[in-house]
């Protein structure tokens, strides 16, 4: 059974339409999608807005989406560790949004097609295809439980 690396946190929560502060609308998102850790934005925001995994997204890929970064690039940018930048980094690999680009033994990173929408895209096929499997494993559930289970 092979397992296909997707992750992400999936909440029904208002679009904030009515927002005009970048900040505060980006970090709603990323908290609420799991890419940020769960806090409280309203106490929290400005501590979340100067942490590495907010400064990735936002000025690294959100500013400048066709851009290709290398992991040092980033490192520099960002004044962080290897270790932190690439834990942000696989987060955004498993849910779909970033896509490395291989040069010889030289590996950069951007959003996927060089745009939010369209990674967006990959996004939504994957929560389809996840919420469809599961599903399937609920109606195979159910199908074992009453073959053999009390009627």
């Amino acid at each position: 059974m092979a397992v296909i690396m997707f992750e992400m946190r999936v909440s029904l929560e208002s679009p904030l339409l009515h927002e005009d502060d970048l900040d505060y609308v980006l970090v709603h998102f990323l908290v609420s999608i799991g890419y940020l850790e769960k806090v409280d934005p309203q106490r929290d925001y400005e501590r979340i807005k100067t942490s590495v995994g907010y400064r990735l997204f936002r000025d690294c890929f959100l500013r400048h989406p066709h851009r290709e970064w290398t992991p040092d690039e980033m490192v520099s940018f960002l004044k962080t560790t290897k270790p932190t930048l690439y834990r942000h980094l696989n987060k955004l690999k498993s849910m779909d949004i970033l896509e490395d680009i291989s040069e010889g033994k030289k590996v950069k990173y951007r959003l996927k097609y060089g745009s939010l929408s369209r990674a967006w895209n990959f996004v939504e096929v994957n929560v389809k295809m996840a919420m469809e499997n599961y599903r399937k494993m609920v109606e195979h559930i159910e199908k074992l439980a009453g073959e053999g289970g009390e009627r």
